[in-house]
């Protein structure tokens, strides 16, 4: 399918890609608000999530879930180490890799800002069925394969 997007009438709102910014921007602005008061930023609150889904992964395995830069996740994951939130380890299958994981206080902090996004998916999503919200996830994902075999 190959549609011809280039034409000034109502670009925007016919480009799905305006759509995605708009959409990661306008998220971003609503949870970074949310969960300043736990003092978590958007790339601590990335890494954490991260690290819930799969306990323990590499610094280059959160700067890819967490869509980030690896240099950013480095300094991320050097802060949340000083601040207590994460620990390391040597990765048993390989011990050229270290591993991060949430620490007790990590995963208490993540606990209390997830309310935050729940709160906010819910306000986003309550007029999508759990049908509508899975086959959106099924797209998406389907255009972000398509976009990293580019």
């Amino acid at each position: 399918m190959s549609s011809n997007h280039d034409s000034p009438n109502k670009f925007k709102q016919n480009w799905p890609f305006f759509w995605f910014s708009q959409i990661n921007a306008a998220y971003t602005n609503v949870l970074e608000r949310r969960i300043k008061a736990y003092g978590i930023d958007i790339p601590r609150w990335r890494a954490m999530m991260s690290l819930y889904e799969d306990q323990y992964l590499s610094v280059s395995e959160i700067a890819e879930f967490s869509a980030q830069k690896l240099n950013t996740t480095t300094k991320v994951v050097q802060r949340m180490m000083k601040d207590g939130l994460v620990s390391t380890r040597v990765r048993p299958q390989d011990g050229r890799v270290t591993e991060v994981c949430l620490t007790d206080k990590g995963e208490k902090l993540r606990k209390q800002a997830f309310t935050e996004a729940q709160a906010v998916f819910d306000a986003t999503f309550s007029e999508l069925s759990e049908g509508e919200i899975q086959d959106l996830n099924t797209t998406l994902s389907r255009l972000h394969t398509r976009l990293k075999d580019q």
